[in-house]
């Protein structure tokens, strides 16, 4: 009985020493991704509590948060069995933020003025409902049969699926919800948001405002030799900066996101590893830091809020677009766009548009080849801010798709060579969703004459 005791205890010391190094400093990054994401899920969609614990936080050890919600004040506080207590906050205009116990929430904050596009004409150009529009070279059985085949039946949760928007050649051809989300649903896209950061780059770019192709007008920088790194470098990744994009533990991404008090710092700080253009790594960290390059670019913060509108979200009808800020007032241009499905397709279209929208050029017409040129080692899969088949890692699909993807299988793919957009919003990503052969199933659905 003294040796079982004394293995009990001896296990039990083993159990609290892992405990203490390995799981509990992943604690305030787990409840601070509930907070944040119960939050936004509810103030911005209007999820009830069950459905985002059951849908968007179904997440392996997520999942061990407990979550309460307060209407009267807009906040939600979140914790594991009580330990490290989270806040997250709503603001209408700024969506949610993850703040710390030093955040003033008294303090006041400005907001984006909006600008909503209502112009009579039908979606997605406009602000009505799209006509019905039959296209003689569409296979409208396999078009079905190939979006049908992207969703759960009975129940299941393989494939997770909660929306699909299909245009051709600017027209809606089809479109699917999942049970409890329609039209009208405003859906996460985490990285698709890089590419929205991106295009403020391209319009700014366009409007003789900014050179990409100059070096990062970052001080810290200026005396080592961070000083030789591009805008052009960081929209394609290609910095050489240190980083570490790992979500399964403390890393820098997950220390960012659930953290910092300004994202727009986190890359900022790191050391150089490599020479520019020299290392392609995948930094959400970078596209905050462009960020907040983009904010430096204005006289006031107020502007800075309220191009990302004015010149690029509500100009094409993006009504439904929320981009979250930071407690620092930054724009997380990495990873919190919020949008219905059909206004993510919007985007999508303005690049297949080749930046023009309702006669207006919004981005010169080669910033679509250099948002969908590979990045120099990158094996044909990046771009500036946008992923890319050129290399054929969908060996199915062209070879000239480019798209916007998120985290849990977000994607708008844009697909110049058959004039299509692609929008799949869900829970689950590659390789267990297979993007290959939905794509394929839909572009096939083409026949004859594109």
């Amino acid at each position: 009985m003294k040796k079982f005791l004394k293995f009990l205890a001896f296990f039990l010391l083993i159990v609290l020493v892992y405990f203490r190094f390995s799981i509990y400093p992943q604690l305030d990054l787990i409840s601070g991704f509930s907070a944040k994401s119960v939050a936004s899920g509810h103030f911005i969609d209007n999820r009830n509590l069950e459905t985002i614990q059951q849908g968007d936080n179904d997440i392996p050890k997520v999942d061990w948060a407990t979550n309460s919600i307060n209407d009267a004040s807009k906040f939600v506080t979140s914790s594991v069995h009580g330990l490290k207590e989270r806040k997250a906050i709503y603001r209408e205009g700024l969506g949610v933020t993850l703040i710390n116990e030093d955040f003033d929430v008294t303090k006041p904050y400005e907001v984006p003025q909006r600008y909503p596009l209502k112009n009579g004409r039908e979606y997605p150009y406009g602000d009505l409902e799209p006509k019905d529009t039959l296209f003689s070279n569409i296979d409208y059985a396999s078009l079905e049969k190939a979006i049908s085949a992207a969703f759960d039946t009975n129940g299941e949760k393989k494939k997770r699926t909660r929306s699909v928007v299909v245009l051709y050649k600017g027209k809606l051809i089809a479109e699917k919800y999942a049970p409890g989300f329609t039209s009208s649903s405003k859906i996460l896209g985490w990285s698709m948001t890089k590419s929205i950061t991106a295009t403020c780059f391209g319009i700014l770019q366009k409007q003789g405002k900014i050179n990409v192709m100059n070096p990062a007008p970052i001080e810290e920088w200026k005396k080592d030799e961070r000083s030789k790194i591009t805008i052009n470098d960081l929209l394609h990744m290609n910095s050489g900066l240190e980083w570490e994009e790992d979500y399964g533990k403390i890393s820098d991404v997950t220390k960012m996101l659930f953290q910092a008090e300004n994202m727009s710092q986190s890359q900022l700080e790191k050391q150089a590893l490599f020479k520019p253009n020299t290392h392609w790594n995948y930094s959400s960290g970078t596209t905050n830091l462009l960020s907040g390059i983009l904010r430096k670019q204005f006289k006031s913060h107020q502007d800075y809020l309220n191009f990302w509108y004015a010149e690029l979200l509500d100009k094409i009808g993006m009504n439904s677009a929320l981009v979250e800020t930071d407690m620092a007032g930054n724009y997380v241009g990495s990873s919190y766009g919020w949008a219905t499905p059909r206004d993510w397709a919007k985007f999508g279209q303005l690049y297949l548009n080749k930046g023009k929208w309702n006669g207006e050029q919004l981005f010169d017409p080669s910033w679509t080849t250099y948002v969908a040129t590979p990045t120099n080692t990158s094996n044909g899969r990046y771009g500036a801010q946008f992923w890319l088949n050129a290399g054929g890692y969908f060996p199915d699909v062209p070879r000239d798709m480019y798209y916007c993807s998120g985290f849990q299988g977000q994607m708008v793919a844009i697909i110049p060579s058959r004039d299509l957009v692609i929008v799949r919003m869900g829970l689950i990503e590659e390789p267990n969703f297979d993007f290959n052969g939905f794509l394929k199933g839909i572009v096939s659905s083409l026949k004859g004459r594109l």
